[in-house]
């Protein structure tokens, strides 16, 4: 069992920056791949970044704008957001999967996400 704790989320301005932290759970933290999704209002909840082992891989959209990181001694992951636009605006969620994948589907465990808000 793996819970995931979320924090970091607030308002920022259109060019400015946030870092989410996802706190987590159990002692098995490193044997899982890590994943960001957001889910905007009306929208369908969207991959942005993973990172496995010293894999990593974002999103078209964010890529270049985010960094995804880890840090296994604290059990947390972080997902560092640059250059935020309007269009980030969403309820950002990490997640853990066995799979090194970006379908949110196969995410075994959830946070119960975090609101990041880009104004213009």
């Amino acid at each position: 069992q793996v819970q995931l704790v979320e924090s970091g989320g607030g308002m920022v301005q259109a060019g400015g920056s946030l870092r989410l932290s996802c706190a987590a759970s159990g002692r098995t933290f490193g044997s899982y791949a890590m994943g960001w999704f957001r889910q905007a209002p009306g929208k369908e909840r969207e991959f942005v970044a993973i990172m496995s082992g010293a894999y990593t891989y974002y999103a078209g959209s964010v890529k270049g704008r985010f960094t995804i990181s880890r840090d296994n001694a604290k059990n947390t992951v972080y997902l560092q957001m640059n250059s935020l636009k309007p269009e980030d605006t969403a309820v950002y969620y990490c997640a853990a999967s066995r799979a090194t994948t970006t379908r949110w589907y196969e995410y075994d465990y959830w946070g119960q996400g975090t609101q990041v808000t880009v104004s213009s």
